[in-house]
Parts: structure tokens; sequence; C-alpha cells
């Protein structure tokens, strides 16, 4: 089996993982934080805010992949605070207003100081 790295500067990355690995004809994106590439800071206060750069940046890295949000068939969302759910489930459909990935979603496990939400995808390559 084949197995691509992709990699985009135009989504924060870390030395410690692969931003997104493609092999079997699917992107795996990593759990994707809301940090904005160009200032390297988390972008925004609000769990929309954050998801919103959280997606944003999961769209560039499928983008270098040769992909889109559009075949996203998978997703797990890390939040830190569960009363943030509905808040970023507004985001979240503003993105898949319709035919959804499927969704899975967890509490996050670490406190990142003013991190909200971690996304991780898969997407058909």
């Amino acid at each position: 089996m084949t197995r691509d790295i992709i990699h985009t500067a135009e989504a924060p990355s870390s030395p410690a993982y692969s931003q997104a690995v493609r092999a079997a004809g699917l992107v795996f994106v990593s759990g994707t934080s809301p940090h904005d590439p160009a200032t390297g800071k988390i972008a925004g206060d609000t769990i929309q805010e954050q998801t919103r750069q959280c997606l944003r940046n999961i769209s560039a890295i499928l983008k270098a992949a040769g992909t889109s949000l559009e075949r996203a068939v998978s997703a797990t969302v890390v939040i830190l605070d569960e009363a943030d759910f509905a808040g970023m489930n507004e985001e979240w459909v503003k993105w898949f207003p319709a035919n959804p990935p499927a969704r899975q979603g967890a509490k996050m496990p670490v406190r990142i100081p003013g991190m909200k939400v971690s996304i991780a995808m898969i997407a058909e390559a």
C-alpha cells in the first residue's frame, strides 16, 4: 500500500505528526486545531470561530491532498466543554448543510490554553 504524506503551509503543522496521510483511497486528516497558520495564534474566542478555523484548516489540508470537504466521510470533534456542543453544531451545519459526514465526539483530554475544539477527518481521496 502506498502512503503519501500531505503537508501545506495553509494549515498549522507539527513535527510530531503529519497533517494528513493519503492511503487506501482515503485521506486521514490528523486532529486539527483552530490555530491561524499565518499568525500561529488561536483564531477567536468563541466555539463558533474556533470551529470555523478548524474547518478552514482541514479544507486547506484536503485541497493539498487533491480532495475537499464535500468528500468527507467521517469526522471526530473533540471539545473542551460539552456546553459548547450546540455552538459547534451551529457552525458545523454552515459547512455541511446537506449530506454531512458521519461524526463522533469526545471531550478534550488535555487543556491547551485558549483552545476549545480540535477536529480530525477522513475523506475520499
